[in-house]
């Protein structure tokens, strides 16, 4: 799966395009703090996915999920993935219950330039087991920040990202990774959450430009994942929870410029 992960060189960005992909990225941010607003037990998905929709027609964004090709180009501006469902879960008419576990992913185009973003929201009152793992899959994308401006090669950030989900107890997902981005919403490379033996050997360089969209998967059970008959819905093979959290991430002179924060978030070098 990983042989051409890393094939083309990534395309760094300049300080300037890097900006405007921070204008997608506060819509990006926008967004997810509305669904965070509605994310309440008795609410239906399809409805957050409507208000996500809207949204990004007020802000004359362009969504980079409807209409993705697959076996069935995805029907959604957002992905809405609930406790065992992992990502690229369809909005619908599915009703959120208190005790579960939502993830949201969505992404936009604003002028040419792309951001994607995911968080995990505690719905009313979660196991403490849950509430772990979600703690724990905001710290994997914490320590990713962190560590993208002190490493010199990715391999050694995903080191330190699995450790720290597997430590805790969990697995990290591998089949599914981040990915770069900027005029597209895919570009290259591939980022992985894990490393092995075929990973370290096509590692790649972090330097000033690089922009990369990370995205942390972490089940409480075992790793392993399937696909449902809907084509795109990814569930954990075990039928234990998942967590999906993601940023925009941008390596500047500065330091760490998180595109999809809520604010002009830069974690210094």
């Amino acid at each position: 799966m990983l042989r051409n992960l890393f094939a083309n060189r990534p395309e760094l960005k300049s300080p300037r395009e890097i900006g405007l992909m921070r204008e997608a990225g506060k819509l990006v941010a926008g967004a997810l703090k509305m669904c965070k607003a509605m994310a309440k037990p008795g609410v239906i998905t399809g409805d957050i996915d409507k208000a996500v929709e809207e949204f990004y027609k007020q802000n004359n964004a362009l969504s980079l999920f409807k209409g993705y090709p697959g076996k069935v180009p995805f029907p959604a501006v957002t992905c809405i993935s609930v406790n065992e469902q992992v990502v690229h879960g369809i909005p619908g008419g599915k009703v959120v219950r208190d005790g579960d576990i939502l993830k949201i992913d969505t992404a936009c185009k604003l002028n040419g330039w792309c951001a994607d973003a995911a968080i995990s929201i505690p719905i009313g009152t979660v196991s403490d087991e849950k509430r772990r793992l979600i703690e724990v899959g905001e710290q994997v994308l914490s320590i990713a920040i962190r560590e993208l401006s002190r490493c010199k090669w990715w391999t050694e950030v995903a080191t330190k990202m699995q450790k720290a989900a597997e430590d805790a107890g969990f697995s990290v997902v591998t089949q599914y990774v981040g990915h770069g981005i900027g005029k597209l919403m895919h570009e290259h490379p591939q980022v992985p959450n894990y490393v092995n033996r075929e990973v370290k050997k096509q590692d790649f360089k972090l330097e000033e430009g690089l922009v990369l969209a990370v995205e942390p998967m972490i089940n409480m059970g075992k790793a392993e994942t399937e696909v449902l008959r809907d084509h795109w819905t990814v569930v954990t093979r075990d039928g234990l929870p998942s967590v999906h959290v993601e940023h925009t991430l941008a390596i500047t002179k500065d330091g760490v410029f998180v595109l999809t924060s809520d604010d002009d978030l830069i974690i210094k070098i």
